[in-house]
């Protein structure tokens, strides 16, 4: 999961939030995968898993509780507030809601030249600079004039990633940056964010709950579940050779648009394939009981799910899954 190659590199990263006085939301607990340089590493899961915490963990964004996060060898949680910001050039993100991301009191001109000035970069070159960034990601240069309100979701977002790119990043973490968008737009983002992994050589954290759009985007992808990877592996491995019951579960939502598929997918669930694991109840990620997080909805559990959480461990060579059934 992680080596000495990684850019990347995440262990056994934790992050509780105290509700009340006896109660702890774990909402990371123990996480640990590595990303490559220029690989897009895909983090999917239902909502509320802990997939945007551990995206704001690695950003710094979030003050972790246990772990680490080391962006090109250097612990971000440990280093001080002067050099992290020089580091920050080098990590951006995506947000999920264009709407809400950008200023809507500032010019599109302004937006994208303000990270520049708080890193010190492009001095005497920032409106050529941003008027690039604006036809690179399909727009007009002159766009720099007009404000958030006078553009759509899909332009909006567009924005988001010219931003992003202002200050010459190395590694972004998109998250959830197209489910917002009607699906005719986020096709024409998604290659937008293949073609810029591709021209700028960067290394993303690409986070999502639809399978279909992170198999289309990633190099390998993890499952989370209720704060813990369940299964990590290259696409093509995890799509053909699934081996997690959670990861079979969010498999079988994907829609796919061939009416005989979609019958005999839900013929499966008839079966008792699937139909017990969705009809179980999801265990409360507060004060957590011991053993798998998934035990709960798990058809195919031992009472040793029920009494020890199984370890994330390699079934084959870059495959990881975290299940005592293996």
């Amino acid at each position: 999961m992680t080596g000495q190659k990684d850019f990347i590199r995440v262990k056994d990263l934790s992050k509780y939030f105290t509700i009340g006085k006896d109660s702890v939301l774990k909402a990371v607990d123990g996480v640990t995968f590595g990303i490559g340089r220029g690989e897009v590493l895909g983090l999917v899961g239902e909502s509320g898993c802990g997939k945007t915490t551990i995206g704001r963990l690695i950003l710094r964004l979030l003050p972790l509780t246990a772990g680490e996060v080391r962006f090109d060898e250097t612990d971000i949680h440990t280093i001080s507030k002067s050099a992290l910001r020089l580091l920050r050039r080098r990590m951006q993100i995506v947000f999920q809601d264009p709407y809400s991301s950008l200023n809507p009191r500032m010019t599109i001109g302004n937006t994208l030249t303000f990270p520049m000035k708080v890193q010190n970069l492009y001095r005497g070159e920032r409106k050529e600079r941003v008027a690039y960034l604006l036809e690179r990601v399909g727009l007009k240069s002159s766009d720099m004039n007009r404000y958030p309100h006078e553009f759509s979701g899909g332009q909006l977002q567009r924005i988001g990633i010219a931003r992003t790119l202002a200050v010459n990043p190395e590694f972004i973490v998109a998250d959830e940056p197209v489910s917002a968008l009607d699906v005719s737009i986020q096709s024409q983002v998604l290659n937008l964010f293949k073609e810029l992994q591709e021209e700028f050589h960067l290394t993303f954290l690409f986070i999502s709950h639809d399978l279909s759009v992170v198999e289309f985007i990633s190099d390998r992808i993890a499952v989370l579940y209720m704060g813990r990877i369940v299964e990590l592996a290259p696409k093509n491995i995890l799509y053909k050779s699934h081996q997690h019951p959670y990861t079979k579960i969010l498999l079988s939502s994907v829609f796919l648009p061939d009416p005989n598929i979609m019958q005999a997918r839900v013929a499966c669930e008839v079966a008792g394939e699937v139909a017990g694991e969705v009809a179980g109840e999801v265990t409360s990620p507060i004060n957590p009981l011991p053993g798998c997080r998934f035990y709960s909805r798990c058809p195919s559990r031992l009472e040793a799910c029920r009494e020890t959480d199984p370890e994330l461990r390699e079934i084959q060579p870059g495959h990881y899954v975290s299940c005592h059934l293996l």
